[in-house]
């Protein structure tokens, strides 16, 4: 894995991309994932799958929004240094930008624009992104007959209701078990303290901000208040939510629940990072430094954790242990993506239309290669047309 000298222009192709795939990526992170693949894998072929979802195993091991994760270390694998900073910035930046105008409008009317027409047309297409992006990195995960079962057990699990944090890390140390079961005692004594340190540092994180919060609102707190939901927060939009309401509604009264949940309607369905909902109650509480603070307080762990992480992600790959659990973590996440987008589906696919969109769009994306963001877009044509 190891990454390309970088060039003034690699610097440039990183923004200019993920400034494009920050206006045109619907669909929530496995949607995002896959058309990251698209670009990244299938068209440019600046990584291997391997090393992509290498990558995508990482992102799911430390906490934050895994999609602009993966943005942020696809730029730093790309361009260095540089492009770890450019590929966030670009893939958040279009987000916020839409989002704060929003916010604007639900400021002055009391109401958010309506979306249906849009999402009716853009759901089929990401629905055939991610499809492709799952059967060709499903081909490259299942490694043996262990990653298959361990695959299929994860599946299972996350469809009865399995934690997902718990889900890939149970995956990942039985399948550097099942693989080193000479070791297994030290390696289960090793991840025992692991998730000890873990579970240490984040009620410190915590603590420090349950001090530092308080019921009058200033700008400062709600930087701390995003900064430790930046920090700590694993899981889907359902789980942010419940911080958000946790922080926001019941500790703080900043919020109504009415108002909370506009905020995560405007970050399901406007393009980019669903966390942007921190942009849009930024706005509403505090203004424009308001929406400032708040998307910086919950991106800025995500760009720290990255640049902790991304020296480890070889190391795991070279080590016996290290590499057979992430070889774990990596089918585990291929399986919660595969659960979640079974359910993204069934409200994706509702009609003839929706479903031959999405037929028509798996067909272009397999046999002429046509360009996902391209696809999103006539979706979202054909969704204006019909509504």
């Amino acid at each position: 894995m190891d990454r390309p000298s970088p060039a003034r222009d690699d610097v440039w192709h990183v923004t200019r991309l993920f400034l494009r795939l920050g206006l045109t990526a619907f669909g929530g992170p496995a949607a995002h994932i896959a058309m990251m693949r698209d670009e990244f894998v299938h068209r440019r072929r600046w990584v291997s799958d391997q090393e992509f979802l290498d990558l995508v195993g990482a992102t799911n091991l430390i906490p934050g929004p895994n999609s602009t994760e993966m943005a942020i270390h696809l730029g730093y694998r790309r361009a260095g240094w540089p492009g770890l900073f450019a590929a966030g910035a670009a893939f958040i930046m279009p987000a916020m930008v839409i989002v704060t105008m929003l916010a604007w409008v639900y400021a002055r009317y009391g109401s958010t624009p309506q979306a249906t027409w849009l999402l009716y047309g853009v759901k089929p297409v990401i629905m055939a992104v991610i499809v492709q992006a799952l059967w060709g990195l499903g081909r490259t995960a299942i490694k043996d007959a262990l990653t298959g079962l361990a695959g299929l057990a994860a599946l299972a699990m996350y469809f009865a209701g399995a934690n997902e944090i718990a889900l890939l890390i149970g995956v990942g140390l039985a399948v550097s078990i099942g693989r080193n079961f000479g070791r297994a005692a030290h390696a289960v004594a090793l991840a025992g303290a692991a998730v000890t340190s873990a579970v240490a540092a984040t009620s410190a994180v915590a603590a420090a901000v349950s001090v530092a919060a308080a019921i009058p609102f200033s700008l400062s707190r709600l930087f701390l208040i995003f900064l430790k939901i930046g920090s700590v927060l694993y899981g889907s939009g359902y789980v942010l939510l419940a911080f958000l309401r946790a922080d926001f509604v019941q500790r703080l009264g900043w919020l109504t629940d009415r108002q909370l949940l506009d905020a995560i309607a405007i970050g399901q369905f406007t393009p980019g990072p669903v966390f942007t909902t921190a942009t849009f109650i930024g706005y509403i509480l505090g203004g424009l430094p308001g929406a400032v603070l708040g998307t910086v307080g919950i991106f800025l762990p995500s760009f720290v954790l990255v640049a902790l992480s991304q020296p480890l992600i070889p190391r795991l790959r070279r080590s016996a242990w290290a590499g057979a659990l992430l070889d774990g973590v990596n089918v585990a996440s291929l399986a919660l993506m595969a659960g979640v987008s079974w359910r993204l589906g069934r409200a994706a696919i509702v009609d003839p239309t929706t479903g031959g969109l999405a037929l028509l769009s798996l067909v272009l994306l397999v046999r002429f290669r046509v360009n996902s963001a391209w696809l999103v877009a006539g979706g979202a044509l054909v969704g204006l047309a019909v509504r």
